[in-house]
Protein backbone atom coordinates (compact mmCIF):
# COMPACT_ATOMS: atom_id res chain seq x y z
CA UNK A 1 0.00 0.00 0.00
CA UNK A 2 1.35 3.13 -0.96
CA UNK A 3 2.56 5.59 2.16
CA UNK A 4 -0.46 8.50 2.87
CA UNK A 5 1.24 11.87 4.51
CA UNK A 6 -1.91 13.97 6.12
CA UNK A 7 -1.93 16.98 7.71
CA UNK A 8 -4.35 17.67 10.05
CA UNK A 9 -4.50 21.24 10.32
CA UNK A 10 -4.99 23.04 6.59
CA UNK A 11 -2.17 25.64 6.39
CA UNK A 12 -2.81 29.56 5.95
CA UNK A 13 -1.56 28.96 2.44
CA UNK A 14 -2.15 25.53 0.30
CA UNK A 15 0.63 25.86 -3.15
CA UNK A 16 0.52 23.19 -5.45
CA UNK A 17 3.37 22.91 -8.12
CA UNK A 18 2.54 20.29 -11.40
CA UNK A 19 5.22 18.65 -13.37
CA UNK A 20 8.68 20.43 -13.64
CA UNK A 21 10.32 17.79 -15.97
CA UNK A 22 13.97 19.07 -16.13
CA UNK A 23 13.44 22.63 -16.49
CA UNK A 24 15.35 24.08 -13.95
CA UNK A 25 15.33 27.70 -14.93
CA UNK A 26 11.66 27.90 -14.82
CA UNK A 27 11.46 26.27 -11.59
CA UNK A 28 13.98 28.72 -9.92
CA UNK A 29 12.32 31.35 -10.76
CA UNK A 30 9.15 30.08 -9.60
CA UNK A 31 10.79 29.15 -6.20
CA UNK A 32 12.22 32.97 -5.93
CA UNK A 33 8.53 34.35 -6.13
CA UNK A 34 7.10 32.27 -3.84
CA UNK A 35 9.89 32.83 -1.27
CA UNK A 36 10.17 36.96 -2.45
CA UNK A 37 6.97 37.69 -3.50
CA UNK A 38 4.74 35.86 -1.33
CA UNK A 39 6.72 35.04 1.48
CA UNK A 40 6.02 31.79 2.27
CA UNK A 41 6.47 31.01 5.49
CA UNK A 42 5.66 28.28 8.57
CA UNK A 43 2.09 29.10 8.14
CA UNK A 44 1.98 27.63 4.66
CA UNK A 45 2.63 24.67 2.87
CA UNK A 46 4.04 23.94 0.06
CA UNK A 47 3.30 21.27 -2.37
CA UNK A 48 5.09 19.49 -5.23
CA UNK A 49 3.32 16.97 -7.56
CA UNK A 50 6.47 14.89 -8.70
CA UNK A 51 8.22 13.88 -12.15
CA UNK A 52 11.27 16.51 -11.56
CA UNK A 53 13.21 14.84 -13.94
CA UNK A 54 13.75 13.73 -17.72
CA UNK A 55 13.00 14.74 -21.09
CA UNK A 56 13.82 18.45 -19.89
CA UNK A 57 17.51 19.79 -20.36
CA UNK A 58 19.22 19.69 -16.46
CA UNK A 59 17.38 17.44 -14.12
CA UNK A 60 20.19 17.73 -11.91
CA UNK A 61 19.82 21.25 -11.35
CA UNK A 62 15.90 21.36 -10.94
CA UNK A 63 16.85 18.29 -7.70
CA UNK A 64 19.75 20.91 -6.77
CA UNK A 65 16.95 23.60 -6.50
CA UNK A 66 14.61 21.18 -4.76
CA UNK A 67 16.91 20.44 -2.29
CA UNK A 68 18.04 24.02 -1.73
CA UNK A 69 14.58 25.22 -0.84
CA UNK A 70 14.00 21.74 1.02
CA UNK A 71 16.81 22.82 3.42
CA UNK A 72 15.12 26.24 4.39
CA UNK A 73 11.20 24.94 4.26
CA UNK A 74 11.10 21.60 4.86
CA UNK A 75 9.13 21.08 7.81
CA UNK A 76 5.89 23.00 5.38
CA UNK A 77 6.75 21.14 2.52
CA UNK A 78 5.72 17.87 0.49
CA UNK A 79 7.40 16.39 -2.13
CA UNK A 80 5.68 13.30 -3.87
CA UNK A 81 6.87 10.49 -5.69
CA UNK A 82 6.37 10.45 -9.91
CA UNK A 83 5.91 7.70 -12.59
CA UNK A 84 9.57 9.38 -13.60
CA UNK A 85 10.88 9.13 -10.23
CA UNK A 86 9.85 5.68 -9.75
CA UNK A 87 10.87 4.31 -12.72
CA UNK A 88 14.53 5.84 -11.81
CA UNK A 89 14.38 3.86 -8.81
CA UNK A 90 13.14 0.76 -10.49
CA UNK A 91 16.19 1.48 -12.97
CA UNK A 92 18.56 1.32 -10.37
CA UNK A 93 17.49 -1.54 -8.88
CA UNK A 94 16.06 0.55 -5.19
CA UNK A 95 12.16 -0.55 -5.32
CA UNK A 96 10.83 1.23 -7.99
CA UNK A 97 8.60 -0.37 -10.94
CA UNK A 98 9.21 -0.33 -14.92
CA UNK A 99 12.51 0.54 -14.73
CA UNK A 100 13.53 -1.27 -18.32
CA UNK A 101 11.42 1.30 -19.96
CA UNK A 102 13.46 4.44 -18.20
CA UNK A 103 16.07 5.50 -20.18
CA UNK A 104 13.56 5.30 -23.10
CA UNK A 105 10.76 7.09 -21.50
CA UNK A 106 13.17 10.49 -20.72
CA UNK A 107 15.87 8.79 -18.42
CA UNK A 108 18.57 9.38 -20.83
CA UNK A 109 17.92 13.31 -20.50
CA UNK A 110 18.38 12.70 -16.79
CA UNK A 111 21.50 10.72 -16.81
CA UNK A 112 22.74 13.44 -19.75
CA UNK A 113 22.81 15.92 -16.70
CA UNK A 114 24.78 13.84 -14.28
CA UNK A 115 27.31 13.29 -16.81
CA UNK A 116 25.98 9.58 -17.65
CA UNK A 117 25.67 8.21 -21.39
CA UNK A 118 22.52 7.11 -22.56
CA UNK A 119 24.60 3.61 -22.79
CA UNK A 120 25.80 4.18 -19.00
CA UNK A 121 24.78 1.38 -16.81
CA UNK A 122 23.11 1.72 -12.92
CA UNK A 123 26.07 1.74 -11.32
CA UNK A 124 27.56 4.61 -13.42
CA UNK A 125 24.52 7.08 -12.73
CA UNK A 126 24.85 6.07 -8.53
CA UNK A 127 28.75 6.98 -8.61
CA UNK A 128 27.91 9.93 -10.43
CA UNK A 129 24.72 11.12 -8.12
CA UNK A 130 25.82 12.50 -5.00
CA UNK A 131 24.34 10.71 -1.68
CA UNK A 132 21.81 13.54 -1.11
CA UNK A 133 20.37 12.78 -4.79
CA UNK A 134 19.45 9.57 -4.15
CA UNK A 135 18.52 10.21 -0.41
CA UNK A 136 15.68 12.65 -2.12
CA UNK A 137 14.48 10.05 -4.66
CA UNK A 138 14.29 7.45 -2.33
CA UNK A 139 12.40 10.13 0.78
CA UNK A 140 9.20 11.04 -1.76
CA UNK A 141 6.00 10.69 -0.01
CA UNK A 142 3.20 8.79 -1.71
CA UNK A 143 0.08 10.82 -1.53
CA UNK A 144 -0.94 13.76 0.89
CA UNK A 145 -4.09 13.94 2.35
CA UNK A 146 -5.37 17.81 3.76
CA UNK A 147 -8.53 18.25 4.73
CA UNK A 148 -10.53 18.46 1.69
CA UNK A 149 -7.77 18.12 -1.14
CA UNK A 150 -6.31 15.14 -2.02
CA UNK A 151 -2.18 15.47 -3.71
CA UNK A 152 -1.42 12.90 -5.81
CA UNK A 153 0.77 12.56 -8.83
CA UNK A 154 -1.46 10.69 -11.67
CA UNK A 155 -4.47 10.89 -9.53
CA UNK A 156 -6.79 8.00 -7.42
CA UNK A 157 -8.30 4.91 -8.38
CA UNK A 158 -12.28 6.30 -7.73
CA UNK A 159 -13.43 2.58 -7.11
CA UNK A 160 -11.04 1.73 -4.69
CA UNK A 161 -11.23 3.32 -0.91
CA UNK A 162 -9.07 6.54 -0.16
CA UNK A 163 -6.92 5.57 2.18
CA UNK A 164 -5.72 2.30 0.40
CA UNK A 165 -4.46 3.39 -3.52
CA UNK A 166 -1.70 1.66 -4.05
CA UNK A 167 1.51 3.38 -6.18
CA UNK A 168 0.18 2.43 -9.55
CA UNK A 169 -2.69 4.37 -9.58
CA UNK A 170 -0.88 7.13 -8.29
CA UNK A 171 1.98 7.18 -10.51
CA UNK A 172 0.02 6.25 -13.89
CA UNK A 173 -3.47 6.55 -13.39
CA UNK A 174 -5.24 8.53 -16.64
CA UNK A 175 -8.35 7.98 -18.17
CA UNK A 176 -10.23 5.94 -15.33
CA UNK A 177 -9.57 8.73 -13.13
CA UNK A 178 -9.88 12.11 -15.42
CA UNK A 179 -12.87 10.87 -17.24
CA UNK A 180 -15.09 9.75 -14.25
CA UNK A 181 -15.99 11.18 -11.36
CA UNK A 182 -15.05 10.02 -7.30
CA UNK A 183 -16.93 9.87 -4.24
CA UNK A 184 -13.99 10.96 -1.98
CA UNK A 185 -15.81 14.02 -0.57
CA UNK A 186 -12.43 15.68 -1.43
CA UNK A 187 -10.61 17.58 -4.57
CA UNK A 188 -7.53 15.89 -6.09
CA UNK A 189 -4.74 17.96 -7.25
CA UNK A 190 -2.55 15.76 -9.90
CA UNK A 191 0.03 15.99 -12.67
CA UNK A 192 0.92 13.48 -14.58
CA UNK A 193 -1.56 14.20 -17.85
CA UNK A 194 -0.23 17.31 -20.03
CA UNK A 195 -3.44 19.95 -20.15
CA UNK A 196 -2.94 23.00 -22.14
CA UNK A 197 -3.83 25.00 -19.46
CA UNK A 198 -4.92 24.34 -15.54
CA UNK A 199 -7.51 21.68 -15.29
CA UNK A 200 -10.45 21.96 -13.58
CA UNK A 201 -13.46 19.79 -12.98
CA UNK A 202 -15.00 20.78 -9.51
CA UNK A 203 -15.36 19.68 -7.13
CA UNK A 204 -13.66 16.80 -7.49
CA UNK A 205 -10.24 17.06 -9.66
CA UNK A 206 -7.56 20.03 -10.52
CA UNK A 207 -4.71 19.23 -13.20
CA UNK A 208 -1.45 21.14 -12.55
CA UNK A 209 0.57 19.66 -15.22
CA UNK A 210 0.37 22.31 -17.95
CA UNK A 211 3.43 20.80 -20.40
CA UNK A 212 6.03 23.29 -19.29
CA UNK A 213 8.95 20.56 -21.15
CA UNK A 214 6.87 20.96 -24.18
CA UNK A 215 6.88 24.43 -24.14
CA UNK A 216 3.92 25.19 -22.47
CA UNK A 217 4.00 26.22 -18.65
CA UNK A 218 5.04 25.37 -15.28
CA UNK A 219 2.29 26.26 -13.36
CA UNK A 220 1.63 26.76 -9.39
CA UNK A 221 -1.65 26.77 -7.62
CA UNK A 222 -2.92 28.39 -3.69
CA UNK A 223 -5.71 26.82 -3.05
CA UNK A 224 -7.42 28.92 -0.42
CA UNK A 225 -7.67 32.14 -2.61
CA UNK A 226 -8.03 30.15 -5.70
CA UNK A 227 -5.14 31.81 -8.17
CA UNK A 228 -3.02 30.38 -10.47
CA UNK A 229 0.41 31.21 -10.57
CA UNK A 230 2.47 30.47 -13.90
CA UNK A 231 5.68 30.95 -15.73
CA UNK A 232 6.19 30.13 -19.53
CA UNK A 233 9.06 28.04 -21.04
CA UNK A 234 11.52 29.81 -21.29
CA UNK A 235 9.91 32.94 -20.09
CA UNK A 236 11.05 35.22 -16.70
CA UNK A 237 7.65 36.60 -15.56
CA UNK A 238 5.43 34.97 -13.00
CA UNK A 239 1.54 35.40 -14.64
CA UNK A 240 -1.15 35.27 -11.77
CA UNK A 241 -4.65 34.25 -12.66
CA UNK A 242 -7.69 33.40 -11.10
CA UNK A 243 -9.34 29.91 -10.83
CA UNK A 244 -11.57 29.54 -14.39
CA UNK A 245 -13.81 27.51 -12.57
CA UNK A 246 -15.07 27.61 -8.72
CA UNK A 247 -16.31 24.70 -6.77
CA UNK A 248 -19.50 24.17 -5.00
CA UNK A 249 -20.27 22.59 -1.68
CA UNK A 250 -20.85 18.88 -1.45
CA UNK A 251 -22.43 17.40 -3.10
CA UNK A 252 -22.75 18.90 -6.47
CA UNK A 253 -26.21 18.97 -8.03
CA UNK A 254 -25.53 16.15 -10.13
CA UNK A 255 -25.30 14.03 -7.33
CA UNK A 256 -27.72 15.46 -5.19
CA UNK A 257 -30.95 12.97 -4.77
Amino acid sequence: MAELKEIKKKPKRLFAIGDIHGCSEELSMLLNFLEQDMKISKKDHVVFIGDYIDRGPDSKGVIESLLAFKEKHGEYTTFLKGNHEDMLLGWLGLGGENGIAYVSNGGSDCLKSYGVKRSGKPDDLLNAMPEEHLAFFQSLTGYLLCEEYVFAHAGLDPLRDLREQIDDDLYWIREEFIQNIHYFEKTVVFGHTPFEDVFFHLPYKIGLDTGLVYGNALSCIEVESEVIYQIGYGDNVIYEHEFAEKGGVWPPAELAE
